[in-house]
């Protein structure tokens, strides 16, 4: 018997509905994947203004260590209360990691740092809008804790 032959349509069936159901499972995992760990999210006011407008839509990785270590000069968005204190959220650059000064370098004299110069503590990081005129950032609220980072911008929409 040949070789063709010896494939029944049925068999036939039966492989292409094996690997359509294979690409299905690997469709539903990653969109299962992205949905748990990326957020959308909107830029609300002008405290990031030139870099992003009021209304804009910025993708977030809230598993950020797959995009890497936070960094400075990374745009984070941060839950404004504590863990079950609220949902707002804010949009701010990180200026300083845990462990670096913050200091008064190249900041404009009309700016306050809450504390003074001063080491970031552990597990923390402190953050500035780009807009820092008007913005309420770790100038005012002091460094923020890691755990209050709701994700990393990875993509601008």
């Amino acid at each position: 018997m040949s070789e063709i032959a010896s494939h029944s349509p049925k068999s036939v069936r039966r492989r292409a509905f094996t690997g359509f159901g294979v690409a299905m499972i690997a469709v539903l995992a990653f969109a299962v994947f992205f949905l748990l760990n990326f957020t959308t999210v909107v830029v609300s006011g002008p405290s990031m203004l030139p870099t992003f407008k009021s209304g804009r839509r910025l993708l977030a990785s809230k598993a950020y260590w797959l995009v890497g270590p936070l960094r400075k000069d990374d745009i984070v968005v941060v839950r404004e209360a504590e863990e079950g204190q609220g949902t707002g959220y804010f949009i701010k650059r990180i200026y300083r990691l845990a462990g670096e000064t913050v200091d008064m370098v190249n900041v404009p004299k009309t700016w306050r740092l809450a504390q003074g110069a001063y080491v970031v503590p552990k597990g923390t990081v402190y953050v500035l809008g780009d807009n820092r005129e008007v913005s309420s950032d770790s100038r005012e609220l002091g460094p923020i804790d890691i755990s209050r980072i709701i994700g990393k911008v990875v993509v601008v929409k």
